[in-house]
């Protein structure tokens, strides 16, 4: 990269700029090139593709894509740990794989091009976002079989700016590492943000006076408006949301620009789709629904229309920021995190925007739910702020009412509602885990 283009707003103008048109133009021309792929190298899809009629010949236009079938979470789980892969094993040369906190992990397997185009989306993703070859770009998303760390640390590899690989743990060395080493871009999970920021208070630390901090990069896990304030606020820094999953590469397949008006999603690799969770009907733009994938880009282990469960809205109006790929809004929860208590539908995002409407409560939040008889129970954990914790005058009997009635008001459920002191819930470094079902037969 020279440094002129440094400079330029775009990455790649020629892509990212791409007229609407073009755009649906390359992504045929590649999605016939991933169809004929699947069905010449992956016994998985040679199989299923035949089931459903479908040859390389039968993708015609683009809305022939929805003659294919779906392709879930369990294809990957039951074809573990190298079944869907669709390459020979030589030309593999990296491994991720999911947490796998329920029955196996999912794989995700890169050939020398997979890497290699993972890498220019993460730079484009990070580029998008501000970062640029004179940063330091501090890297707290772990390393390893997570795609976090690495995908990261490849994009920022590919501007060129100076990388600290932190990693996860050791928040306090972290912080003296920002501190010292003129941190500028912070790349890590919203609730590590969150636990930064609130470490810095305990240490003493100011950052906007003791830091360089000017931008973050945050995903991994669901996050709303109120926490990206309570995160800019308490690090001084601008936020951005970036979105990702194991399955289709890791971080990278959409970021947020400047305007923070949605993510936009690289077209000219991913085809996306929004569909109706309970039939697979697909949806008008614009209308809440599933979001459904297909990488275009993959040749170690491809998926076509893949259900992420993800719950969000596509727009395709023009971005100030002169970018014309489609924007996915914030993912507002998934289908399969969807709680069902008592006959109602409950999403922990729900909750979460309860809890940031609070300006006594901390952003975290815990969730249990049971069934010891015949009947659900619900209750919700929060936390007061620290400065919450030290005010005698708080009437926290008044607090828990008051949350328990927007909780109700919003779902139509009374659960209910512990007020601990601040740092009583644990911290994680890494995703945060809000939800406890100790339900069994689970409906």
């Amino acid at each position: 990269m020279g440094k002129k283009r440094m400079n330029d707003p775009y990455w790649n103008k020629t892509i990212e700029t791409m007229s609407r048109k073009k755009l649906k133009e390359l992504q045929l021309q590649k999605l016939q090139q991933l169809v004929k792929h699947c069905t010449e190298n992956s016994p998985f899809y040679k199989r299923k593709l035949k089931a459903a009629g479908i040859t390389a010949d039968s993708i015609k236009t683009l809305d022939d894509l929805q003659k294919i079938p779906f392709t879930v979470k369990s294809d990957l789980r039951d074809n573990y740990p190298m079944g869907m892969v669709a390459c020979n094993s030589a030309d593999v040369v990296e491994i991720h794989a999911s947490s796998g906190t329920t029955g196996n992990p999912i794989i995700g397997a890169y050939t020398r091009s997979d890497l290699e185009a993972w890498q220019e989306l993460m730079g484009r993703s990070l580029y998008t976002a501000g970062a640029r070859r004179e940063d330091v770009t501090h890297i707290a998303y772990g390393y390893g079989l997570f795609t976090g760390g690495l995908g990261f640390h490849y994009g920022a590899q590919k501007i060129g700016t100076e990388i600290v690989p932190a990693g996860g743990g050791m928040t306090q060395r972290q912080i003296k590492l920002m501190k010292d080493l003129g941190v500028t871009i912070l790349c890590c999970t919203p609730s590590f943000a969150v636990y930064l920021a609130e470490t810095m208070v305990n240490e003493g630390v100011n950052p906007k006076k003791d830091l360089k901090l000017r931008m973050g990069l945050f995903g991994a896990e669901p996050w709303s408006d109120r926490t990206r304030q309570r995160i800019e606020a308490g690090l001084g820094l601008e936020a951005f949301d970036v979105y990702g999953l194991t399955e289709l590469c890791g971080p990278g397949v959409s970021v947020e620009c400047p305007q923070h008006s949605g993510l936009h999603i690289w077209e000219d690799q991913f085809i996306v789709e929004t569909i109706n969770s309970e039939t697979g009907e697909a949806l008008p733009e614009g209308e809440e629904g599933e979001l459904v994938f297909t990488p275009l880009f993959k040749t170690a282990l491809p998926l076509l229309r893949y259900r992420t469960r993800d719950i969000s809205t596509l727009n395709t109006e023009w971005c100030p920021c002169g970018r014309t790929h489609a924007r996915m809004m914030r993912v507002t929860g998934r289908s399969d995190d969807m709680l069902i208590i008592r006959g109602v539908n409950v999403f922990p995002s729900q909750i979460e925007y309860v809890v940031m409407g609070f300006p006594e409560l901390a952003t975290q939040y815990q969730l249990y739910v049971d069934r010891p008889d015949a009947l659900d129970t619900f209750a919700v954990k929060v936390e007061l702020t620290d400065e919450a914790s030290k005010n005698p005058q708080l009437d926290v009997n008044s607090l828990r009412c008051r949350i328990q009635n927007k909780i109700s008001n919003l779902t139509g459920l009374n659960p209910d509602i512990q007020v601990v002191k601040c740092g009583e819930i644990p911290r994680t470094e890494g995703k945060a885990k809000h939800v406890f079902d100790n339900r069994t037969g689970k409906i």
